[in-house]
């Protein structure tokens, strides 16, 4: 039976497990707080993340990283993205040395404006045919529910992506591989940008074909990015670009749809976070995503605006109006 660790108890991390278990792997879930290891072991539940949600008798949970790591062939980071490299410093040690390291986060970070992958190779010392990303629209709820979805695992060394497929797919979750790390990765974290400025403009009242212009322009800004920095350009019309970018801008699930659509209603920044419960990534990686873009003199108005809107405290109206009166250009452009 193959072994995985997941380091991380929230929704996504514990609903992965839940996939990985249902794949028929033994999973042993890593997670900070003792009552919440009580619970998913006493109990079978995540109450805090996933309640009601029943968990497979092969996922177990510990406090331990270093129980976690034992015998594991696969490790699942699923920590919040700024957090990455403070807790992978303190785990990699542990790690058994041949593990595929596999990223289920959607970030970049910030001052680096380094990739998951590339900080998971800098801090864990280890090469990249050796570190996957899995994304795609993958939104935790409906997982954790087993409704089908689809998602892809990006790995420099397709082998390794294909062995990652094989210990996750279920007759509900159907992973495709891609060997292009740098598009999916920009797919993911670049869509809860552009979802933060869907909800906003939900939340300022607009209607669909504002909300639709958000995201078929955000693909525009993505692609734009992603081939100045080398990716194929038909992964962002794939799961991990518009498959992605649909989920996160269109469903309630999504946290930073929710997120912007309180901005968007007129709550300041701190009263949105004070209400979110858990991380909406783009809030931070939006500086993280204009610093990367600007690294490599790519033009992202709808991200800047984002910046302006939740860091600079831009209204919402005003950034709206300064976005419409853009010179007019061609839409290759």
């Amino acid at each position: 039976m193959t072994r995985c660790a997941v380091y991380g108890t929230g929704s996504w991390g514990t609903a992965f497990a839940m996939v990985l278990a249902d794949a028929g792997c033994e999973v042993t879930l890593w997670g900070r707080r003792a009552a919440l290891v009580d619970a998913v072991n006493n109990g079978r539940t995540n109450p805090d993340y996933l309640p009601g949600v029943e968990l497979p008798a092969s996922v177990r949970a510990t406090t331990d990283p270093a129980e976690a790591a034992r015998g594991a062939e696969f490790t699942v980071l699923a920590v919040p993205s700024q957090t990455l490299r403070g807790n992978l410093a303190e785990w990699a040690p542990l790690l058994p040395a041949d593990t595929v390291l596999v990223s289920l986060m959607k970030g970049v970070e910030l001052g680096t404006a380094k990739r998951m992958s590339e900080v998971i190779e800098e801090v864990a010392k280890a090469p990249a045919e050796r570190v996957a990303v899995l994304t795609g629209p993958n939104l935790a709820k409906e997982i954790a529910a087993r409704q089908p979805a689809a998602a892809v695992i990006a790995c420099t060394d397709e082998a390794v992506a294909r062995r990652f497929q094989t210990a996750c797919h279920t007759s509900y979750f159907r992973p495709y591989t891609n060997t292009d790390v740098v598009g999916c990765e920009l797919g993911g974290a670049v869509k809860n940008v552009i979802a933060l400025a869907v909800g906003i403009a939900t939340g300022m009242g607009l209607g669909d074909n504002a909300k639709a212009s958000l995201i078929t322009r955000g693909l525009a800004e993505t692609t734009r990015l992603g081939l100045a920095m080398g990716a194929d350009a038909h992964t962002f019309a794939g799961l991990a670009g518009m498959g992605d970018l649909v989920a996160t801008c269109s469903s309630p699930l999504s946290r930073n749809n929710t997120f912007g659509t309180n901005l968007g209603r007129g709550m300041t920044l701190q009263e949105t976070i004070a209400v979110t419960k858990q991380t909406a990534e783009g809030v931070k990686s939006c500086e993280s995503v204009l610093d990367l873009a600007r690294r490599h003199g790519v033009d992202m108005p709808l991200t800047e605006t984002v910046v302006d809107i939740v860091h600079e405290g831009k209204p919402p109206m005003v950034a709206l109006k300064e976005l419409m009166s853009r010179s007019a250009k061609s839409e290759r452009h």
